[in-house]
């Protein structure tokens, strides 16, 4: 976790800087998801653009009803993190896209992505002393937990990939 954050005292963290802090994580991951969409419509890939367009949906939902809490609870007092404070803690790698991923592939980016902030919020946990923020965390473990399940029975529910890797039959570009 020490690479994906910077200038992070989890230990002295309030509850309203872990609820900016999430709603940043999962801003990072819209928009993550929204350039690897743009990548895929580049490439003509559709399939996997529409997926990782669901998954801008997905983190948008969650984003908000962050935000909602985060005005509910604290008004519009100044945020203290900031983004340049974290970094690919949830948001799919940028070299997760290639041309030709396939649907597989998208879902399995997804499935690394929730798996890495499941992870940041359980090494988190080790470090916060704040009652109110350590239910905030055990919350956000969970609901990522709860999403890589989900992304596991859609993985599920697709067919058996070909025997045969469609790349080997690519000619290998030459000069003319």
């Amino acid at each position: 976790m020490e690479t994906k954050t910077r200038a992070i005292d989890f230990e002295t963290l309030s509850l309203k800087d872990a609820i900016d802090l999430a709603t940043l994580v999962e801003q990072e991951a819209k928009d993550r998801y929204s350039e690897l969409a743009d990548q895929m419509e580049i490439h003509h890939n559709a399939e996997a653009a529409r997926f990782f367009r669901h998954m801008l949906q997905v983190e948008s939902g969650h984003e908000a009803r962050l935000a909602e809490r985060r005005r509910s609870m604290f008004g519009s007092e100044p945020r203290a993190v900031s983004r340049e404070m974290i970094f690919d803690v949830e948001a799919p790698d940028y070299d997760e896209a290639r041309h030709d991923m396939t649907v597989r592939d998208a879902l399995n980016a997804a499935l690394r992505s929730e798996e890495k902030a499941f992870a940041f919020f359980d090494a988190a946990l080790a470090r916060v002393k704040a009652a109110g923020v350590r239910d905030l965390f055990e919350k956000l473990r969970e609901e990522e937990r709860e999403h890589r399940e989900r992304v596991l029975r859609e993985i599920g529910k697709l067919p058996p990939e070909p025997s045969i890797d469609a790349g080997a039959f690519e000619d290998e570009p030459v000069a003319h």
